[in-house]
């Protein structure tokens, strides 16, 4: 099954209660639609009342209809995986039986390969102390739900909010995420940023020291040989604060003389650009992040490997240790260090 340019990306999920995943799809930007349905089975036009019986073989699932120049398939697979527990084989927090397991139907190879890499990158993360127990299946016939389940969370907003409260989903999610909020499941893909959204800026000051939210979002400049990475000579990346995008290596990292963080190049080119001309300091060129838009530091033109010197403040940056690339989701360096 190839998608046309221009046509409408469709993914299918299986997560338990259906009225969940809709609303955790359906808040991303670039969604069009979430539908709440049922498929997996083997009868015909299957019911609420026939699928809750577990006897049918088919699952809740949830059809995301998206715009895949807004947000990516990688993306998809995240916002999924954070809003379940893929431990569970028998169901779903209070919900149990075949019609609540988890599973992820894909529509086509590449689908399938994105979602067996995503399932092998949570497994390594160390996340989860059990095994992981979402199937990874080839789509079936998806039949929609009743026109009463169609945007529950919305219609019937307390009744929703009582149910993933009480189920335990709610504090499920808050527990495992929020102690693991830098995990980022495909963050070398260009197109895996794609869908992501910058918190807000109540939200920033909470998350960034004051000394970060001024770097980052105001543009500050922090002291020299006074900052946290200046002369760190430890192996592993540098990431960007706010999001996680990859942004450059220890290999590249050198001593400049400056008192800030030196790298001849970035990590991925895709996550660096260079903003107009600024005035003033040694005229070099102001460096952001692509998808947060953190301010980074500025490039200058300079007799290295290169050519260029990205002198960057250290207040822009998180530092993965080589050994913690795998915990954080950034599986992908780990060849750099060997």
């Amino acid at each position: 099954m190839n998608r046309k340019e221009n046509e409408p990306g469709v993914a299918l999920f299986a997560g338990g209660c259906f009225w969940c995943l809709e609303e955790a799809f359906e808040r991303l930007p670039g969604v069009i639609e979430a539908v709440a349905g049922y498929t997996g089975g083997w009868v015909k036009n299957p019911t609420y009342e026939l699928v809750s019986t577990g006897e049918t073989g088919h699952r809740e699932v949830v059809k995301v209809i998206y715009d895949p120049s807004k947000i990516s398939y990688e993306r998809l697979l995240e916002v999924f995986w954070k809003n379940i527990d893929p431990t569970d084989a028998y169901g779903q927090f209070a919900d149990r039986g075949e019609q609540y397991r988890t599973a992820i139907f894909y529509l086509n190879d590449e689908q399938r390969e994105s979602a067996e890499e995503s399932k092998r990158r949570l497994e390594l993360s160390g996340i989860f102390d059990e095994p992981i127990a979402t199937e990874i299946l080839p789509a079936k016939e998806f039949y929609p739900a009743e026109d009463y389940h169609q945007g529950y969370y919305l219609s019937f907003s307390e009744h929703y909010r009582r149910y993933k409260l009480y189920s335990g989903r709610l504090g499920f999610i808050k527990a495992v995420w929020e102690e693991n909020r830098h995990f980022r499941l495909f963050p070398e893909r260009e197109r895996y940023w794609l869908g992501w959204r910058k918190p807000a800026d109540s939200e920033l000051r909470k998350l960034l020291t004051p000394l970060q939210y001024a770097v980052t979002q105001l543009g500050a400049t922090e002291p020299p040989f006074q900052n946290e990475y200046w002369d760190s000579h430890e192996e592993g990346i540098y990431v960007d604060v706010v999001s996680g995008e990859p942004l450059f290596s220890s290999l590249d990292k050198f001593d400049s003389g400056t008192g800030w963080p030196s790298f001849t190049k970035p990590l991925e080119e895709w996550a660096v650009v260079e903003a107009e001309e600024c005035e003033g300091f040694l005229c070099g060129r102001e460096v952001r992040s692509r998808f947060a838009g953190s301010h980074l530091g500025h490039v200058f033109e300079e007799p290295t490997a290169t050519g260029k010197r990205y002198c960057i403040n250290s207040a822009s940056l998180r530092f993965i240790p080589r050994e913690e690339l795998r915990r954080h989701g950034y599986i992908a360096y780990e060849g750099l260090f060997k």
